[in-house]
């Protein structure tokens, strides 16, 4: 024991110090340090940013859509939507269950304006279904779409593509016409609009409109059916095996679709594009591993002597072996320690402050989101350690099995 501390914790912080002639060796522990704390804070900053864009995406899109929906395999729409609902409405984490009615429209302003996007026909008397567009809503209110009035509510971007504001007067125009005596005619209907909602994805603020469900039925023709019946849970990361469940209970002619089905090529381009950062900022730690060996190697060439000695003293292999080793893992632990906190302090000032904004039209959020969840921090911290021993082991080794009358001859 030497100052409260293990002999080879003593002399491995001691080998850190370097002093005088040693100034190259200090300078290979700084760039050590240096490498490992660059390394950890990049990894950091990169996987809470794409944890944290593909959660905000993710939440969004949760936010915009039913968790399930419900369709039937004819093609003509469901037919009785109110059993269909009640058989849904009672399975384990079903929050809500209504129809919906879903059609393609052109929208045209009296100004000239036009541009695409889907209606929406939903039932805003149903539970659930009016509080959640509710929190949506920038301006006006749904008063008249709960009543059934032909009145529709616009996405913020379409509403300012088309150059309206509540009050204003909209044409929708169906892709499927009706047979008249002169021949197939679109069919047009005219709504007053309601006020307008934001989701914070422009790609469905720009394309979606709601209108009460019995308006959308008659817009597209459908009579008395709707598109689907759609269904919103407690839990909506539970939505697949829920979904197997309702598929299992209905059987044949309805199939189902959840969230995460629909979504699912988008998310493992993200979950991808996450590995791909992962293994390309590593190679940084790699770079700062060769730093340590290299300190190590010349650590060990300067204190041939001293080895040779503390093994004539009756120093066993094992703990001139501990000696270096305490050398380079404390250059790899104090990397680490120094790296996380600066990049969880850089998440932290950007989720404060949201420094950096994206373009919402782009990138389907309006700032970057910095999210690290436990795993990937401790994935990261583990690598990094898991690179810093590896880099230590075998000067370490060397340095212990060097022989005190080889070692001491030529001194």
């Amino acid at each position: 024991m030497t100052n409260g501390l293990p002999f080879e914790l003593f002399l491995g912080l001691r080998y850190l110090r370097a002093r005088g002639q040693r100034t190259n060796l200090s300078l290979f522990v700084w760039i050590g340090i240096g490498g490992v704390f660059l390394g950890v804070a990049a990894l950091i900053v990169v996987l809470a940013v794409m944890t944290g864009f593909q959660d905000g995406i993710r939440d969004k899109i949760i936010a915009a859509n039913p968790h399930i929906l419900i369709f039937e395999s004819s093609g003509r729409g469901v037919g009785d939507a109110a059993a269909l609902a009640a058989r849904v409405r009672g399975m384990g984490g079903v929050k809500a269950v209504t129809p919906f009615v879903l059609q393609q429209a052109l929208f045209t302003a009296p100004g000239g304006a036009a541009q695409g996007g889907l209606l929406r026909g939903v039932d805003f008397n149903a539970a659930g279904m009016a509080a959640d567009i509710r929190s949506q809503l920038r301006v006006g209110n749904l008063a008249p779409l709960a009543r059934g009035e032909p009145s529709i509510l616009l996405g913020r971007e379409l509403a300012r593509n088309l150059g309206v504001v509540p009050g204003d007067l909209i044409t929708a125009i169906s892709p499927q016409g009706a047979l008249t005596a002169v021949g197939m005619l679109p069919r047009m209907r005219r709504y007053r609009v309601a006020g307008t909602i934001e989701i914070g994805m422009y790609e469905y603020d720009s394309t979606t409109a709601y209108v009460a469900l019995p308006v959308a039925q008659e817009f597209a023709g459908l009579g008395d059916r709707v598109t689907g019946v759609e269904v919103k849970l407690d839990d909506p990361f539970a939505a697949r095996q829920i979904g197997r469940a309702i598929a299992t209970r209905l059987g044949w002619p309805y199939w189902v679709r959840d969230w995460m089905e629909m979504n699912k090529n988008l998310f493992a381009a993200l979950q991808l594009e996450k590995l791909a950062l992962f293994v390309i900022v590593t190679i940084i730690v790699l770079v700062a591993a060769f730093a340590i060996i290299g300190h190590l190697v010349l650590l060990v060439a300067e204190k041939r002597k001293e080895i040779g000695i503390l093994k004539a003293l009756g120093a066993p292999g094992r703990s001139i072996t501990t000696v270096f080793f305490t050398v380079g893992m404390t250059i790899g632990v104090v990397g680490t320690v120094a790296g996380s906190l600066v990049g969880l302090g850089l998440m932290w000032i950007q989720n404060t402050y949201k420094i950096i904004r994206l373009a919402g039209d782009v990138y389907q959020i309006d700032y970057l989101p910095m999210k690290l969840s436990g795993s990937d921090f401790a994935l990261i911290v583990t690598a990094t350690l898991a690179i810093a021993f590896l880099a230590t082991i075998f000067p370490a080794r060397r340095a212990g099995g060097l022989a005190p009358a080889e070692v001491l001859r030529y001194e």
